[in-house]
């Protein structure tokens, strides 16, 4: 069978749109840009009700420095992770305010921002998103454009 799992990641992130723009990380292997956030810790289970709510807080705060606060939840999904066969992420995505600056933790290559409508639209042709950004802004865009956020 070659879509077998052979594990499963969980990880949660914020995705964090100011005046339009999203704010998305480059690190480690990938040469995509992407949300911020990780995998989901054992530390994160301290608080059963809310851990992926405070993976997602960790991460935002490891990665870009910043303290966030949850807004509401946006589209989940399970992707393929990038070279590596077998094995499968579920994404958990949260609608985020950012309350501080940006301070770039270690293992950030880089950091920027991108207009919401252009990454949708596929207007960045020098530009590589994972591929749960797309999806995951348009669910944004239908919520803001129903007036739920």
């Amino acid at each position: 069978m070659d879509n077998e799992i052979k594990q499963i990641i969980v990880a949660s992130g914020p995705v964090i749109v100011e005046n339009g723009r999203v704010l998305l990380n480059k690190h480690g292997e990938d040469k995509f840009w992407k949300f911020l956030g990780g995998r989901v810790e054992l530390e994160d289970f301290s608080h059963p009700i809310n851990f992926l709510e405070d993976a997602c807080k960790r991460e935002a705060k490891e990665e870009n420095g910043i303290d966030i606060e949850i807004i509401c939840p946006l589209k989940p999904m399970m992707v393929p992770k990038p070279n590596s066969e077998g094995v499968y992420v579920v994404l958990i995505h949260y609608l985020a305010k950012r309350l501080s600056e940006v301070k770039l933790g270690d293992d950030i290559d880089a950091f920027q921002d991108f207009d919401v409508e252009k990454v949708v639209n596929s207007e960045y042709t020098d530009e590589e998103f994972a591929p749960n950004v797309v999806p995951v802004l348009k669910s944004y865009l239908e919520l803001r454009n129903k007036g739920l956020v």
